[in-house]
């Protein structure tokens, strides 16, 4: 009876520990698969993910700008289309607080934009908010302690930071970003938000990365990105901030995948994205970064491409050296 009750608990070790290999190890990590292409092509959208779904939203196809919400399942690898955005515009910046999808500035055929709508996945509906003190196109936005983050943006390049508060519905002013520039995109990690690339005039393409502290309203510099780009997108996954795409001259697009570790201030590089494309987006779901629409060429051909990169990491990594106490069908790390 020991010796079997035995057998049995070294059974159980074994299956966790392939389990927990597999986890850390899976078998398509590092590499880079086509899914379900979206409904809409087109570029200058922005993304946000809530429920474990991504929601596609605006952009432009052409000179018509779009007003399309379109939500994608990655479990089932199918996508809906659900209530359109009231303003129809491109070039904005979208953040999730709550569940909810906060959609920020852009622009239309006739300028910049300071309107903030919100929308709602559960009823499906969108409702009006406080406009954004300054009207700005080319601009990102980050979440960090439920509150939202709107930086840079505008042709003439701003280092402009407002800070969006949805519990009050009010605007605030954050620190300046040292480098004026648009066509960036932010990512945050452990409450840092990190503001990468873009350009300060549709030319010259930006290698600058700079990391924002909600906490002390304050700028620091970090270690430039390996390829100077805007109209890319970046994701972060356990730790880490992927960098997706871009262009360098507004017609040449990039395959290139890039990622910053904020703990070691470093780069490396990752495999190249099967479609080269700027004016992308992009969305991290359990371990993989999903890259969504964009453009190619001086003309900005619309694509309604998806592809999915698998880092290999899960949402909640397991780190060498924590302690792990296993149970059949589960694992719980110990800090």
């Amino acid at each position: 009876m020991i010796l079997k009750g035995l057998a049995l608990h070294s059974v159980l070790i074994f299956a966790t520990v392939c389990w927990i290999t597999l986890l850390l190890n899976p078998a398509n990590a590092g590499k880079w698969s086509e899914k379900a292409d979206m409904p809409t092509a087109r570029f200058s959208l922005s993304t946000s993910v809530v429920g474990g779904k991504i929601y596609a939203i605006g952009g432009r196809v052409g000179n018509t700008l779009l007003s399309k919400t379109e939500v994608y399942d990655p479990v089932t690898n199918r996508w809906a289309k659900k209530a359109d955005m009231p303003t129809r515009r491109e070039g904005f910046a979208a953040s999730s607080v709550d569940n909810q999808i906060y959609v920020i500035g852009g622009g239309d055929l006739g300028g910049m934009l300071d309107v903030v709508e919100a929308y709602d996945p559960i009823t499906n509906t969108w409702g009006r908010k406080a406009n954004m003190p300054t009207p700005r196109w080319g601009l990102s936005s980050s979440t960090v302690s439920r509150k939202i983050y709107a930086i840079g943006g505008d042709k003439d390049a701003l280092t402009t930071v407002e800070v969006y508060d949805p519990t009050t519905d009010t605007w605030a002013k954050g620190g300046d970003m040292p480098t004026p520039r648009w066509g960036l995109s932010t990512s945050v990690v452990n409450g840092q938000i990190y503001a990468i690339g873009g350009t300060p005039n549709g030319l010259e393409s930006l290698r600058t990365l700079e990391v924002y502290d909600p906490a002390t309203d304050t700028w620091a510099r970090r270690a430039d990105m390996p390829t100077p780009r805007w109209g890319l997108s970046t994701s972060a996954v356990s730790g880490k901030i992927y960098a997706v795409g871009g262009t360098q001259n507004g017609r040449d697009e990039l395959r290139s995948v890039e990622v910053y570790d904020p703990a070691t201030d470093t780069w490396t590089k990752a495999p190249e994205m099967p479609t080269p494309r700027g004016n992308l987006s992009t969305a991290a779901v359990n371990g993989k970064v999903y890259a969504i629409g964009g453009s190619q060429g001086l003309l900005r051909r619309a694509l309604s491409t998806v592809e999915a990169y698998d880092t290999g990491l899960p949402p909640q990594s397991v780190q060498l050296g924590e302690k792990i106490s296993t149970m059949w069908g589960k694992v719980k790390v110990k800090r």
